[in-house]
């Protein structure tokens, strides 16, 4: 019995590492950011993290949690500027996510894009939120906006800071958006 419940829990724990949700912050330029995360209300803290300049780290989250990061560089008052906002295991198990410049559309060296973590070498990004070089059309600009990007995955790729590839060097396909009462769960308006 001692073997089984052995198994049964080693299964249980692998379960839950293969469906851990998670962000990796790519830093793309030599500048050190502080990343602060604001969870929705009712859901866990999560601790900043100081990612060095041209370095990533990865961030492990709860199961179902929401809530958004945004980048302040070193030195620089802890002030919101670009969200990457999250639902992780949100209606129907998708991860919602997207890059929000309602706060500070002028922060232009903090978040950049997010995407799932299995386009990272994708030269063509088909499920992606934010924009190389602000401004651009898949961002949040307005509450009203339908800039929701959703995939089945729960590792995402958030990019902050200032890459040398310029917007027109770029190719990206237009993602598939839902407005934001599927982000709730609501299948109608409300």
């Amino acid at each position: 019995m001692r073997f089984f419940t052995q198994i049964a829990a080693f299964a249980a724990a692998a379960a839950t590492l293969v469906s851990a949700n998670s962000m990796t912050f790519v830093n793309q330029d030599a500048t050190t950011r502080h990343i602060t995360f604001t969870p929705s209300a009712g859901h866990a803290a999560i601790k900043a993290i100081t990612l060095k300049g041209n370095s990533q780290q990865k961030v492990t989250f709860p199961q179902g949690w929401i809530g958004n990061a945004f980048s302040t560089n070193e030195g620089s008052p802890i002030v919101p500027g670009m969200l990457a906002e999250v639902t992780f295991n949100g209606w129907n198990g998708l991860t919602y996510f997207d890059v929000s410049a309602i706060v500070n559309p002028n922060d232009h060296n903090g978040v950049k894009q997010m995407y799932p973590a299995s386009l990272k070498q994708a030269k063509t990004k088909s499920v992606v939120s934010g924009c190389v070089v602000f401004p651009c059309n898949t961002a949040y600009y307005a509450p009203d906006d339908v800039q929701t990007v959703t995939t089945k995955e729960t590792d995402l790729i958030v990019t902050v800071g200032n890459t040398k590839v310029g917007s027109r060097d770029l190719e990206e396909e237009e993602p598939t958006l839902v407005p934001r009462h599927f982000v709730l769960g609501k299948m109608s308006e409300e």
